[in-house]
């Protein structure tokens, strides 16, 4: 049995749709939307209304953690924005869709998904077709291990989509229960797994799926959402903790077989 893993795919629906070559099934693990590329400035949403010279500004403020700055920033372009009367939601989900229509499509069959932090999902029903499975705080099996997927960030000064609170984490993670394979967007709440080196901050973790790691001893977690992460792989007991890579940049996926 082959199978390929992405996470942070952020627009790059040009590997995608080789990723899952030579594999039996394809897993992501979200953030399939490109809002702001943090590499290249001039990609994504954000640039693309307001330029990038404004997105590396943002970039630079959110570097330095002066969110308040930054949220100032954006509240200035976006109060811009409004007065031509042009609806922001619009222009955001519009942008979404665009990006959502291109990227689902380049799902191959079968893929098993679960949301980013960035991710709208109210919006995937529309677009994953009937050889994508979407799967949040839910297991399915796969050639003949048992995969639990918990979606979604946790609550962060950076205000993304899908960011929701410690508990109703901590419930997803619960109801996944033991598993061969724990996926999730965020990493467990481990320091280096969490920190990264280029944007010189830790990111959000869970202590939810730590826990779980340690009571429930999967064979193996598997998560994104750090780009760059200060360790890439970390045993805990018998768990192989694998950051599966910032597919947008690598346009590589993780491989597992069995």
């Amino acid at each position: 049995m082959r199978v390929h893993v992405v996470s942070d795919v952020h627009g790059n629906s040009r590997d995608l749709a080789a990723a899952g070559t030579g594999a039996d099934a394809l897993l992501c693990l979200g953030d399939l939307v490109l809002f702001l590329d943090y590499a290249d400035h001039s990609r994504g949403i954000f640039p693309d209304l307001f330029g990038a010279a404004n997105a590396s500004a943002l970039v630079e403020l959110r570097t330095a953690r002066r969110f308040e700055e930054a949220r100032a920033l954006g509240r200035r372009l976006w109060g811009e924005l409004d007065r031509t009367g042009v609806s922001r939601e619009s222009v955001v989900e519009g942008a979404v869709r665009k990006q959502y229509a291109e990227l689902f499509a380049a799902f191959p069959t079968p893929t098993y998904a679960t949301y980013g932090n960035v991710d709208i999902p109210r919006l995937w029903p529309e677009y994953a077709a009937p050889g994508t499975t979407v799967l949040d705080g839910q297991r399915v099996e796969i050639g003949g291990r048992v995969f639990g997927f918990v979606g979604g960030g946790l609550t962060t000064p950076m205000r993304t989509p899908y960011e929701i609170g410690d508990e109703e984490f901590a419930a997803k993670v619960e109801a996944v229960g033991e598993v061969d394979v724990l996926c999730s967007h965020i990493p467990p709440d481990v320091p280096e797994l969490c920190y990264d080196t280029v944007a010189r901050r830790f990111e959000r973790g869970s202590a939810a799926l730590l826990h779980a790691i340690r009571t429930t001893r999967p064979r193996y977690a598997l998560f994104g959402h750090v780009h760059q992460p200060l360790a890439h792989r970390v045993r805990i007991d018998g768990t192989e903790c694998i950051n599966v890579g910032h597919f947008n940049a690598t346009g590589t996926p993780y491989v597992m077989e069995w």
